[in-house]
């Protein structure tokens, strides 16, 4: 990671502790569509276990959990994840909701073969270098277990913000504080290679509104990239 890179990420980090700890639970408490959508995916291909990336103050973890997973939350503010776990308590939950503080930029703390699906909402598409992304989906794919399934979802570059505020360089741009990696097709294909891509789904999100994909790719042979 380059200088400019890491102070990025650093600041990043700050504003997203900042915001959780200033708006307590500010997605609300209804999980958003990508995790329903997501928690029928896994069912589908018999998953017991989930691991979510970025869960923040946890209304998806939350999500999967009341659904009959166990689920290991993962996200790199702690603010966040107090929040979570007081959730997970309050709904009497807690034995099925485990966390971890994590930035994704380092190797994913969890075995080879360790879990059954992977959920990441809006993660990949923040300040991640492209090179980094890569890194990370590599790790999601070492983590699986075969047949298991990722489903994430990333703004694209149709989004309105793409282009607007401060430029970082490799398709990031910071507006109102919050940087962002827009995605182009070609990057998920990329992605995907190796995979098995079920699905890339438009879709749109918040009163902007923001413009996403929906992406879902099963593993379907064990070993890493």
């Amino acid at each position: 990671m380059s200088g400019n890179e890491r102070e990025l990420a650093e600041a990043q980090q700050e504003h997203w502790q900042q915001t959780y700890g200033e708006h307590p639970g500010m997605y609300g408490e209804e999980p958003s569509a990508p995790a329903v959508h997501a928690a029928a995916a896994f069912r589908a291909v018999g998953a017991r276990e989930v691991l979510e990336l970025g869960a923040g103050h946890g209304r998806d973890a939350l999500y999967f959990a009341r659904a009959g997973f166990t689920v290991l939350a993962t996200d790199f503010s702690p603010v966040g994840l107090k929040q979570l776990r007081e959730a997970a308590v309050a709904e009497d939950i807690a034995d099925r909701v485990t966390t971890a503080v994590h930035d994704v930029r380092e190797p994913l703390p969890l075995p080879d073969a360790s879990v059954d699906a992977v959920f990441a909402h809006m993660l990949l598409c923040m300040a991640l270098s492209t090179e980094e992304i890569h890194a990370l989906v590599a790790e999601v794919r070492r983590v699986l277990r075969p047949g298991g399934s990722f489903v994430y979802t990333v703004r694209h570059t149709g989004d309105a913000h793409y282009g607007a505020g401060t430029e970082h360089g490799d398709d990031i741009w910071e507006h109102g504080g919050f940087a962002v990696h827009f995605f182009d097709r070609d990057l998920v294909d990329s992605l995907a290679d190796g995979w098995n891509l079920e699905e890339v789904h438009p879709f749109e999100e918040g009163g902007l509104p923001r413009r996403l994909w929906r992406v879902t790719q099963t593993l379907t042979t064990a070993g890493t990239t």
